[in-house]
C-alpha cells in the first residue's frame, strides 16, 4: 500500500509498482482544460489518480492489458474520491479503440514499456510491462493520433535515447513534439529521460530540464515542490 495525500495505491498484483517516472509524468503534465483524458497503460492507476486530483473536471478513462493489474487499478479507483470520474477497461489500446473508434481525448498519456531489443524479463508479466519494440510505439503513435482532439496533447515518458526515434514516428503521423522535459537524477549528471507533450500544432519546442536529487538520498527543490501536492513527505 502506497499512501499519498488524498488517495491510496494498492499494488498488489502489478508486476509495475510506483516509480519515479510514472508520478514525474503524472505531475508534471500540463493538460488545464482537459475534460476528456485517457490513460494508456495505467497499471496500478496512479497516474490517472493524480490527473484526478489535479483536473477536478476531468472524466478519465484507463486501459490495462494485464487482467491482474486492471483489477487493481479498479480497486485503487473505486477506493478514491475520484471513483465517478475513472473508469477502468481491462484491455490492450487497440482493443479499446476498436470498440471505441469515435472516442476522441483532451489529453492522452502513457507511461510505456520501453526496452527496445533487450533482453526479456524472466518474468512473463514483467515482460509484458516493461519490454516492447519499434512496433509497438509505431502502433501507438499512429493510434493516438485518430483518438485527440484538434488541440488535445498526448504525453508520454521514455528513456532519452529513444527522444528521436520516437520523435519521427509522431512527426510521420502529423505530430509533432512541443514540450520536452529532459530528466536527470543529479544537477551535473546526464539526463535519462525525456517527458514529452505532443500536438497537431508544429511548434517550437519548449525544452526544460527537470534533476531528481540534489545529493545521494536528498531530493531537490523542484522535484519536492512538484511532488508536494501528493506526497506525505513533501
Amino acid at each position: 500500500m502506497f499512501q499519498f495525500k488524498q488517495f491510496i495505491i494498492d499494488q498488489s498484483g502489478c508486476a509495475m509498482k510506483i516509480n519515479t517516472d510514472g508520478v514525474l509524468l503524472g505531475a508534471i503534465i500540463e493538460a488545464n482544460g482537459s475534460e476528456r483524458v485517457l490513460d494508456i497503460g495505467t497499471g496500478t492507476g496512479v497516474i490517472a489518480l493524480m490527473l484526478a486530483q489535479k483536473y477536478v473536471n476531468a472524466k478519465i478513462d484507463a486501459v490495462e492489458i494485464d487482467a491482474d493489474a486492471a483489477q487493481t487499478a479498479e480497486r485503487n479507483f473505486k477506493g478514491s474520491p475520484f471513483a465517478e470520474r475513472l473508469k477502468l477497461y481491462a484491455s490492450g489500446f487497440e482493443s479499446y479503440f476498436d470498440q471505441c473508434p469515435d472516442c476522441k481525448y483532451d489529453l492522452i498519456l502513457s507511461n510505456p514499456p520501453f526496452y527496445i531489443d533487450s533482453l526479456k524479463s524472466p518474468g512473463a508479466k514483467k515482460t509484458l510491462a516493461k519490454h516492447t519494440d519499434v512496433d509497438f510505439f509505431e502502433r501507438l503513435i499512429k493510434s493516438v493520433s485518430k483518438h485527440l482532439t484538434t488541440k488535445g496533447c498526448f504525453w508520454l515518458i521514455i528513456p532519452e535515447t529513444l527522444t528521436d526515434k520516437l520523435i519521427d514516428l509522431a512527426i510521420n503521423q502529423s505530430i509533432f513534439p512541443q514540450k520536452m522535459v529532459q530528466v536527470q537524477s543529479y544537477p551535473h549528471s546526464a539526463a535519462h529521460r525525456s517527458i514529452i507533450s505532443f500536438g497537431f500544432s508544429e511548434v517550437p519546442v519548449q525544452i526544460s530540464n527537470f534533476t531528481i536529487y540534489e545529493a545521494a538520498g536528498i531530493y531537490s527543490k523542484e522535484y519536492a515542490r512538484l511532488l508536494q501536492p501528493y506526497f506525505l513527505a513533501f
